[in-house]
C-alpha cells in the first residue's frame, strides 16, 4: 500500500502541472479565499485512519483541519443518542465477542430490509458504554485494525463537547453535521430521533441559523417534521443516493433532483448531499464522465451541494485515477478531489481529511 505522504506528495506535483497555486497572494485574497471556500467535512471522522464514529476519528479529522465532523445518530434503549454508522453494531463494536449480550442477537426489520445482529436500541447507554469499537472495512483498512478495541462508543453530547473542546484549543470554530439515521423506524418503535436532537442541539446553544451545525437526513420527511413540528433552525440537509428513493416515500432520488423538485426541496432545506457520481457520472469503463450539472441547477434555487464519500483506496475511485492491482492500496484520490471541486460544490465529506484540505488550499478555494 501507498504510504500517505507519498499520496500528498504526488499530490502536491500533479496540483503543479495543472497550474494550481499553492499558495494565495494577498491578504485581501486569502479573506475572498476563505469565505468561499468549500467545507472540509470529515466523514465519520478521520475514518480513513481511526475506527469510524469514535472521538479518536473525530479528534483526528480536526486537527487534519477539517471543518466539520460528521456523527451518524441512532438510539440507545434509554433514549440516549449515540454515535454509529447503523444501529445494527456487529460489525463497529466487539460485541459479537461477548457471551454476556448473546441473549441480545435480533432479527429485525429495518426499512424494509431484514437484518440480523445487535442493535443500539436494545442496549441502554450502560451496556453500550461496555462494548469497544472495531474497523468496519478490515479487508480494505487493515492498518486501521491496530485500533480495535480502545475506543468507546460516544455519545452525541460527548461529540459535541469534543467539538467546543477543540474549537477552543485551535482558536477556530469547528462544525458538526449529524445525520439521523432510520428515523421512520426509530419512530415506530417509540424512540423518535427529532426530539433529543433538537434538545441536544438547544442545550448546546447550538440551535441557531448561524450556528456550524447542519443537519442531514435521506428522509424528507423527517426534515420537514424538524423544520416545521420541531422549530429546528439551523440549516437542514437533505441527502440523495444514486438509485431508489427514502423509505416510505413514493417519490425517488431522481425527482427530488429534478428542476421542480430542487426548487421544492429549496423551501424547507438549505443544502442538498448527493452521492458523488451524481454530480459527476462515471461511464461504463469506470472512468469520470462529464458533470451532470447538478451543482449549477442546486445553486440556481439557493441550495448548498456537500457531495460524498471521497475516500482514497483504489476501490473507491474512478478507473483513471487507481494505481497498481491493490484494490486497498492508495490511489491519485487528490486528482478525483481536484476534480469534484472544480465544478463549484460548496464541500465534501471525506474520509482522508488531510488530502481535502490540501486539495481545496492549493485550489486557492
Amino acid at each position: 500500500m501507498a504510504d500517505r505522504r507519498q499520496v500528498l506528495r504526488a499530490g502536491v506535483v500533479t496540483a503543479g502541472a495543472l497550474g494550481i497555486p499553492a499558495i494565495i497572494g494577498s491578504p485581501a485574497d486569502a479573506t475572498r479565499a476563505r469565505r468561499r471556500r468549500p467545507l472540509v467535512i470529515g466523514h465519520r471522522g478521520a475514518s480513513g485512519y481511526r475506527p469510524e464514529h469514535t472521538l479518536a476519528a473525530y479528534e483526528l479529522a480536526v486537527r487534519m483541519g477539517a471543518d466539520f465532523i460528521e456523527p451518524d445518530l441512532v438510539s440507545t434503549k434509554d433514549g440516549v443518542l449515540v454515535a454509529r454508522h447503523e444501529n445494527e453494531i456487529s460489525a463497529t463494536t466487539d460485541v459479537a465477542s461477548r457471551p454476556e449480550f448473546a441473549r441480545l442477537r435480533r432479527t429485525k426489520v429495518i426499512d424494509g430490509t431484514t437484518v440480523t445482529g445487535w442493535f443500539t436500541e436494545d442496549f441502554t447507554l450502560a451496556q453500550l458504554k461496555t462494548l469497544r469499537a472495531v474497523e468496519r472495512l478490515p479487508a480494505a483498512r487493515q492498518h486501521n485494525t491496530l485500533y480495535n478495541g480502545l475506543f468507546e462508543v460516544p455519545t452525541f453530547q460527548e461529540v459535541l463537547d469534543l467539538r467546543a473542546r477543540l474549537s477552543r484549543e485551535l482558536r477556530r470554530e469547528i462544525g458538526v453535521y449529524p445525520e439521523t439515521k432510520h428515523p421512520t423506524y426509530f419512530r415506530s418503535i417509540g424512540l423518535a430521533l427529532e426530539p433529543p436532537l433538537v434538545r441536544t442541539l438547544r442545550r448546546n446553544n447550538l440551535d441557531r441559523r448561524t450556528a456550524p451545525v447542519f443537519v442531514q437526513s435521506f428522509e424528507a420527511t423527517n426534515l420537514r417534521d424538524l423544520r416545521d413540528r420541531f422549530g429546528l433552525r439551523t440549516p437542514l440537509v437533505f441527502l440523495t443516493a444514486a438509485s431508489g428513493g427514502p423509505f416510505g416515500d413514493p417519490r425517488p432520488y431522481a425527482d427530488y433532483l429534478s428542476p421542480a423538485g430542487l426548487r421544492e426541496l429549496a423551501r424547507f432545506v438549505d443544502g442538498i448531499g448527493p452521492e458523488k457520481n451524481q454530480v459527476i457520472p462515471r461511464n461504463a469503463d469506470g472512468t469520470l464522465a462529464s458533470p451532470s450539472g447538478l451543482v449549477d441547477a442546486a445553486h440556481a434555487v439557493g441550495l448548498t451541494v456537500h457531495p460524498y464519500t471521497f475516500r482514497a483506496e483504489n476501490q473507491f475511485l474512478p478507473e483513471e485515477y487507481r494505481t497498481g492491482d491493490d484494490p486497498a492500496g492508495y490511489g491519485r484520490a487528490f486528482d478525483e478531489h481536484i476534480a469534484f471541486l472544480r465544478t463549484g460544490i460548496d464541500g465534501l465529506f471525506t474520509d482522508q481529511p488531510d488530502i481535502g484540505v490540501l486539495a481545496r488550499d492549493l485550489l486557492g478555494r
